[in-house]
C-alpha cells in the first residue's frame, strides 16, 4: 500500500509547493515592472515605505501635477516616502512618446527625480498586472474600480496595502493627500 500512496503524496506536496511559489501577489509591491530605462525593477524594494503610485502623461491638462509630485517627493523622501510614475496612453492618447522621450520631458521640463517606469496599460485590454491588482475588487475591495484618467493616485502604506485613492484632478499637494501621506508616514515611527 505504501508504494501506491507515496507517489500521490509526493505529487500533492509538489502541487502545494508550486501554489506557494506561484501565489497571487498580496500587495501592489509584490510585482516586478520595467523601469523607464528598460531594466526590471522589483517593487518589493519599496516595501516598508509609503508609496504614491501615479499614472502620468506628458500632454494632459493634469501634466502640471509633475511639479506638485516632485515637491512632495523632495519634502518626504527622507522620511520613507516615494512616488512611482507610470506613463500610460489610454486617455486621449496623451502619452504618445517613447520611454526615452518621456524621461527627457519629465527631467528637463519638470526636474522629476522620483522613479519613473516604462509606459504601461492601466485600463482595459492588456492592463498591466500591477494596475489589475490596484483596481480589482478581489485584491483592493476598498479602493477598486477602473482608472478614470491620467494622474489618478494610489497611496500605499508601510504595510503594503492601499491606504487611499485620489482622483486625477486632485492636486498632489492638497490637504487630503498630504494628510494621508503624513498619517501613513507616522505609522512607521
Amino acid at each position: 500500500m505504501r508504494s501506491f500512496w507515496f507517489p500521490i503524496a509526493l505529487g500533492l506536496l509538489g502541487a502545494v509547493a508550486a501554489t506557494v511559489e506561484g501565489a497571487a501577489p498580496k500587495s501592489p509591491l509584490d510585482f516586478e515592472v520595467k523601469g523607464i530605462d528598460g531594466k526590471p525593477v522589483d517593487l518589493g524594494r519599496f516595501k516598508g515605505q509609503v508609496v504614491l503610485v501615479v499614472n502620468v502623461a506628458s500632454r494632459c491638462g493634469n501634466t502640471k501635477q509633475y511639479t506638485n509630485l516632485e515637491n512632495l517627493y523632495k519634502k518626504y523622501a527622507g522620511q520613507g516616502f516615494t512616488i512611482l510614475g507610470f506613463p500610460a496612453n489610454e486617455f486621449g492618447k496623451q502619452e504618445p512618446g517613447t520611454d526615452a522621450e518621456i524621461l527627457s520631458f519629465c527631467t528637463t521640463k519638470y526636474s522629476v527625480d522620483f522613479p519613473m517606469f516604462s509606459k504601461i496599460v492601466v485600463k482595459g485590454d492588456g492592463i498591466a498586472p500591477l494596475y489589475e491588482h490596484l483596481t480589482s475588487t478581489a485584491t483592493n475591495p476598498k479602493f477598486a474600480g477602473p482608472v478614470t484618467w491620467n494622474f489618478e493616485k494610489f497611496l500605499i502604506g508601510r504595510d503594503g496595502n492601499v491606504a487611499a485613492r485620489f482622483k486625477p484632478k486632485t492636486n498632489p499637494e492638497a490637504p487630503e493627500v498630504v494628510g494621508a501621506i503624513e498619517a501613513e508616514l507616522a505609522k512607521g515611527k
